[in-house]
């Protein structure tokens, strides 16, 4: 029986990507750790996002990075919607849209009822 995984614009736990399978438009959500924008890597930014059961790595595109630029450097708590990429052993989000949702840090101090983010209930 495959597994249920949540599908736009609820949010994917990343303990739940490998079940999502490979060119699937998903939303994935969490705390920004780290913004990378090599001088090497043409304009991509790589950002990868923390949530309650692990790490997201997400590729913005040049395009994409203008595009939604504010949320993109000054986001704290990001939800995102691309399409899932494996290579190497590695899962990536291939950005699409992006979205600052920092507004909603302030519920994750209030008792949990869901996920915060999606307002989905995860078995």
């Amino acid at each position: 029986m495959p597994q249920r995984y949540p599908y736009p614009p609820s949010a994917c736990p990343a303990e739940r990507l490998h079940y999502v399978p490979e060119g699937t438009r998903i939303t994935v959500a969490g705390l920004v750790i780290l913004r990378q924008r090599p001088g090497t890597a043409k304009g991509v930014v790589f950002i990868t996002l923390e949530d309650e059961t692990g790490i997201v790595n997400v590729i913005v595109w040049r395009n994409l990075f203008e595009q939604f630029r504010r949320a993109v450097i000054s986001g704290r708590l990001l939800r995102i919607t691309g399409r899932l990429q494996r290579g190497s052993g590695v899962t990536h989000v291939l950005a699409e849209k992006i979205e600052d949702i920092s507004a909603l840090l302030d519920q994750l101090t209030q008792p949990r009822q869901g996920t915060i983010v999606s307002g989905a209930n995860y078995e």
